[in-house]
């Protein structure tokens, strides 16, 4: 008689997986999630890094997550798991809220020792019950399984022991019945140079897999849909690299060559390290010695004829400001990604918040108004870092994009574009009969407000710029308080006009809504899903989510004063909310405001949402 096997239909699935620092949780969720995006499942992904560097092994300040959803329907990284894989008791205690009570956890036996426990600080010497687990667990030795199975490879110990989540993966592949030979071909792109290593990380992985097989009568397995229907060719991408393509492909649109002067920061610094791979397409970067070297070196290549770029977090925003302002008063393309993290100072540098919003739109002195655009998810970096280096060349401005931790560390599975559906970018360059016309630097379109770009070496057109007020028509410094007012007012109505080239704000789900839900940046995956499980349970709620923050676009006020009740909800204190009723005289607005270092839940939007729609 055949065994019965626990096969659970689901249109999704959120996975966890737990460990120390040095046990690869990382890894292994990266290569679940790649192999999962190529056979067609929409995911989105959520690493969850310690901010300690190495704590000691085993205690609870040294656990790293890596969380995943998969299926078709997929926003967001999910609220809670169905499966946790846990490698130790500490990474069992703080990621036990992060599982649904029915869920399923995979723990390694070995690991569970008294003196494991009491690293853990658990009290007693049963931790299930002292946490009270109600979930369906899953022993596995894994420890001793892996020493097993490679006992004559050769490796030593410590080796050995990096191999355990390789057998922790080919466990979950089973599970979810996820092809082994995708993954083997991800390790060979890592493992190339090592080749020793390589074969011991698939063995292990195979034994993961085979041991699932021997324990299936006991264990409930996975069918998933999936959920990709667009055609094309996928792939799985982060925030960060995606911000980085968005820019080389503006670079390629515009003609300019792309230039990066960037300091390293948590958690921007991906973007320099994509780009410095990435001089078979003609980028140049410079790694420089602080902050505002690094802006520095990008406005001096903005100057010379090149697309420029900066990257950095909220700490080292601060430090770019004056450097904004010469860009500013320089009026010269220039475009800075700020990946916001937690704060105020080093904060929480490995988690994510919106708390830069007010930094990004006001935080200069003088009145200095740059651009400023938000990304909502890791694909969407893409298309914002684009459209950022299309704002910054064709209006001769500094743009900064805002991303956060969350979508830049994120990964989602990414369509591959074609780059004949993007416009084309073109630069507001001088003319050769402008010569004629006696031309000076401040020279502009008299519809846009925008100055014509002189690259040095044009013959002709040999100019100076700087930080100093400038006289609007010679450039020559000027004091003058009417020329003041007159280049102020200028270089705002450079900003203002931008709204006739930015998309009218989008409204999401039911059009007849009862209450309206505001949002920005890269809480959209979160947001949607709570206003789309709520219309599907029969309430009346719409989504109008914001990528152009300054200027805003035109439609903004109409919107927003269609509907009898609104609410904004931010990773802040209510920053763009402040903004919003600043500028539109009489909204009023509800706030849902969070400043933990993780993402919504979208349990708790709903809760809050229906509450509004009772009163």
């Amino acid at each position: 008689m055949p065994e019965k096997v626990l096969v659970k239909e689901l249109e999704n699935v959120v996975v966890r997986f737990s460990g120390d620092s040095g046990d690869g949780m990382q890894l292994v969720g990266t290569l679940f999630s790649n192999v999962s995006a190529a056979i067609g499942d929409e995911i989105s992904t959520f690493p969850d890094y310690p901010a300690e560097i190495r704590a000691p092994q085993g205690t609870l300040g040294g656990v790293s997550g890596f969380q995943v959803h998969l299926g078709k329907g997929v926003y967001m990284p999910g609220d809670k798991a169905d499966v946790l894989v846990t490698m130790n008791p500490a990474a069992l205690k703080t990621n036990l809220k992060y599982v649904k009570s029915d869920g399923i956890i995979i723990f390694d036996t070995d690991t569970f020792g008294k003196s494991d426990l009491e690293k853990a600080l658990f009290q007693t010497d049963d931790p299930f019950a002292e946490l009270g687990v109600t979930q369906q667990l899953v022993p596995v030795a894994i420890t001793s399984m892996v020493k097993d199975s490679l006992a004559n490879s050769g490796l030593d110990n410590k080796a050995i022991l990096r191999c355990k989540n390789m057998f922790a993966l080919g466990l979950v592949c089973w599970l979810f019945n996820r092809p082994l030979d995708q993954v083997e071909h991800l390790l060979q792109n890592k493992f190339a140079k090592k080749p020793s290593l390589l074969e011991a990380n698939i063995k292990v992985m195979v034994d993961g897999y085979n041991y699932g097989g021997n324990i299936h009568a006991s264990v409930t397995t996975y069918h998933i849909e999936t959920g990709n229907s667009q055609k094309g060719l996928y792939t799985e991408i982060n925030g960060n690299k995606a911000t980085a393509l968005g820019l080389i492909a503006a670079s390629e649109k515009s003609g300019c060559p792309l230039f990066l002067g960037s300091y390293p920061i948590t958690p921007a610094s991906d973007i320099l390290h994509e780009l410095a791979k990435r001089k078979d397409l003609g980028v140049k970067v410079v790694q420089a010695e602080d902050e505002i070297a690094g802006i520095c070196t990008a406005i001096g290549a903005s100057f010379a004829g090149n697309l420029a770029a900066t990257s950095t977090s909220g700490p080292g925003l601060a430090l770019k400001s004056e450097a904004i302002g010469l860009a500013v008063m320089a009026e010269l393309p220039l475009v800075i990604v700020d990946v916001q993290r937690g704060g105020p100072s080093t904060g929480l540098p490995t988690k994510s918040e919106q708390t830069d919003l007010l930094q990004a739109l006001y935080g200069r002195n003088g009145e200095s108004p740059v651009v400023v655009l938000a990304a909502s998810t890791p694909t969407n970096c893409f298309d914002m870092a684009f459209a950022a280096a299309k704002i910054a060349l064709e209006h001769m401005t500094p743009v900064i994009l805002l991303s956060d931790a969350f979508i830049a560390n994120g990964s989602s599975a990414w369509c591959i574009p074609h780059m004949e559906e993007y416009p084309d970018i073109t630069p507001n360059y001088v003319k050769p009969e402008m010569l004629a016309e006696n031309w000076r630097p401040y020279k502009r379109d008299p519809k846009t407000s925008v100055r014509y770009w002189a690259i040095p070496g044009m013959e002709g057109f040999m100019h100076r710029l700087g930080g100093l007020e400038k006289d609007s028509l010679t450039g020559a410094i000027s004091t003058d308080p009417n020329n003041h007012q007159h280049m102020t007012d200028l270089r705002q109505a450079k900003i203002d006009y931008i709204v006739n080239c930015i998309p009218s704000l989008k409204v999401e789900g039911n059009p007849d809504a009862d209450l309206l839900v505001v949002g920005w940046g890269g809480t959209y995956g979160h947001l949607f899903s709570a206003v789309n499980e709520l219309n599907h349970e029969g309430l009346k709620v719409a989504l109008a989510h914001f990528n152009y923050i300054n200027p805003l676009p035109a439609n903004t006020a109409e919107v927003l004063c269609r509907y009898k009740k609104v609410v904004v909800c931010e990773q802040n204190n209510g920053q763009f909310a402040s903004v919003l009723c600043g500028k539109i005289p009489g909204l009023v607005v509800s706030r849902f405001n969070r400043v933990q270092g993780q993402p919504f839940v979208v349990s708790e939007l709903k809760e809050y949402f229906i509450k509004l729609l009772e009163k």
